[in-house]
């Protein structure tokens, strides 16, 4: 996860923001670390579960990192103005879907399974909406994973 984090993270730009839908331990925060990584951030990329939302800007650029678990509304991420960070971050959301849509027309879903059989197994699925995410980016995602 963290390596395919830091291969998707080559196609990412301010402004783009990434909804991370999986269950408990599927890998989110690793795929948000190899963003990170890919990113040139220093600064160790750890699970904002408690503080909601991080904000990391030594790297190429700046990215928030979020946290949507214990947010029960929209209303909630609002107070969180997040909008104003959006259009100058990579943001990325994990436990977003159903939530964070308001916040951009264009996003990238992507969808993080375990393996019944194999705990280190994974299947991801890329799901782009609107014009940013064309078939064309989503086929260099999904290239060579």
């Amino acid at each position: 996860m963290h390596e395919l984090g830091m291969h998707v993270a080559r196609v990412l730009h301010p402004g783009d923001l990434v909804v991370l839908v999986g269950e408990l331990g599927a890998g989110k925060t690793t795929f948000t670390q190899g963003i990170g990584k890919g990113l040139g951030i220093s600064e160790p990329v750890t699970s904002p579960t408690f503080v909601i939302a991080r904000a990391h800007v030594d790297g190429i650029h700046p990215l928030v990192h979020v946290d949507a678990y214990r947010l029960g509304s929209t209303i909630e991420l609002d107070e969180l103005d997040l909008d104003t960070d959006v259009s100058s971050s990579i943001t990325v959301v994990e436990w977003g879907e159903g939530k964070v849509e308001q916040l951009a027309d264009d996003r990238l879903i992507i969808a993080i399974m375990r393996s019944d059989e194999d705990d280190d197994t994974r299947t991801v699925e890329f799901t782009g909406v609107g014009t940013r995410w064309n078939e064309s980016v989503l086929r260099d995602l999904s290239s060579p994973w």
